[in-house]
């Protein structure tokens, strides 16, 4: 559940060293103009990316996502093979009776961390019983997670299929996972702005809150590093956090009422973890200003503007204490009001540490990452945004 997990030892060190460096540099009090070192304004990149069309998200392995990594559409044999193995052997049914030529298999995306592929039973064979026709195999890919980063992803997935926060899981194995396919249309950065959309996220944000996980309940992020100071003076319980909810990782479901509450689905856990609960807030309000679909370099665009406004925050915060707990009858309007309050000012607080966070993890991904995507422009834009952010809410 941390920010570098999957990361080859060497990068989780550099990522300390930076992170040591950039706060001597800011310092706790710092309010003016970032310089980052121009090594690494200017790295070398020309030999670590591969053409990506369509752009990408920097995140290389959300089902929601559209890109290639440069391979062909063709599927090589031995993992055609051992895709048909995993089929036959975890979903049985109609799966384990036909022969390897009608099984289907087609690249979805692939990236370093994980490939993903669909796999379908061909349109003449029936289903039995409630098995699959269509599954999404993941494989883990060329950088290669811990053993524990890879079991208590498993565990967690499996808890969070079978409370429905998330899609089923079908098989697990040592190389990857079987998961439900859940046909949804990409979601769009602006349609954060709908208060329906915005509503519903934060119902989901707040039943993910609530879940009681079996793992350590300290965060394990960076926080220690950056605005000690003015974090240790926000208030902000530890629970369980998606850490990552953006427009990519939330599923519009397809075939379900417009005026339904069940609209949505949190995808994407690799990130999660204890944490405090201001940075799922900070983060998410940070992604309304970034769009990852624009298609020409750096392959996203910022929109300071797009922030949520006072407004829009209070109305994501008071769906979310709507689902996380209802106030008793004896509840003041005065309490509720001073209960929103703080969580404004925790919410805009914590956004600082996605900033910088995400700032970091940017930089880390121009040197390792073969995704067509500005990570070091970016990089420079989420520090901008930090020092804004700052000025505004120390």
């Amino acid at each position: 559940g941390q920010i570098w997990r999957g990361c080859h030892p060497f990068t989780r060190s550099f990522s300390s060293l930076l992170v040591r460096k950039l706060t001597m540099q800011t310092g706790d009090g710092c309010s003016g103009k970032f310089n980052m070192p121009d090594r690494l304004l200017h790295p070398n990149v020309s030999n670590l990316r591969t053409p990506s069309p369509l752009g990408s998200n920097g995140d290389d392995d959300s089902e929601a996502e559209s890109y290639r990594d440069g391979r062909t559409e063709e599927v090589d044999k031995e993992t055609r093979d051992r895709a048909f193995a995993w089929c036959r052997d975890f979903l049985s049914g109609s799966w384990k009776t036909i022969p390897e030529s009608d099984f289907q298999i087609s690249i979805v995306s692939g990236g370093l961390s994980n490939l993903l592929y669909m796999c379908n039973l061909p349109a003449q064979v029936a289903t039995v019983a409630e098995e699959p026709r269509r599954v999404l195999l993941r494989v883990y890919g060329a950088i290669l997670q811990g053993v524990d980063s890879l079991v208590l992803e498993s565990v967690m997935f499996a808890i969070l299929a079978e409370r429905t926060l998330g899609p089923k899981l079908y098989g697990i194995f040592p190389e990857g996972r079987l998961e439900e396919y859940l046909p949804n249309d990409r979601m769009r950065t602006e349609e954060l702005y709908d208060p329906s959309i915005s509503s519903e996220i934060a119902c989901k944000v707040a039943r993910f809150h609530k879940m009681q996980m079996p793992f350590n309940k300290e965060p394990k992020w960076l926080f220690g590093t950056i605005d000690r100071q003015l974090l240790a003076a926000t208030p902000s319980p530890v629970v369980f956090c998606h850490n990552d909810v953006t427009e990519g990782n939330i599923l519009k479901l397809e075939g379900r009422d417009p005026s339904s509450t069940e609209r949505l689905m949190l995808i994407d856990f690799e990130y999660s973890s204890y944490n405090y609960r201001g940075f799922d807030f900070g983060n998410h309000f940070c992604e309304w200003m970034y769009n990852y679909t624009y298609n020409e370099w750096p392959f996203y665009r910022a929109s300071a503007e797009s922030y949520p406004t006072r407004e829009q925050q209070l109305h994501f915060i008071r769906n979310y204490l709507a689902e996380y707990r209802t106030f008793s009858d004896s509840t003041s309007q005065e309490d509720k009001t001073q209960e929103e309050e703080a969580m404004l000012i925790e919410a805009n607080r914590y956004a600082l540490a996605s900033h910088f966070l995400w700032g970091l993890w940017s930089i880390i991904q121009a040197k390792i990452s073969k995704i067509e995507f500005g990570y070091m422009d970016y990089a420079y834009c989420r520090f901008e945004a930090y020092f804004k952010q700052k000025k505004l809410f120390s």
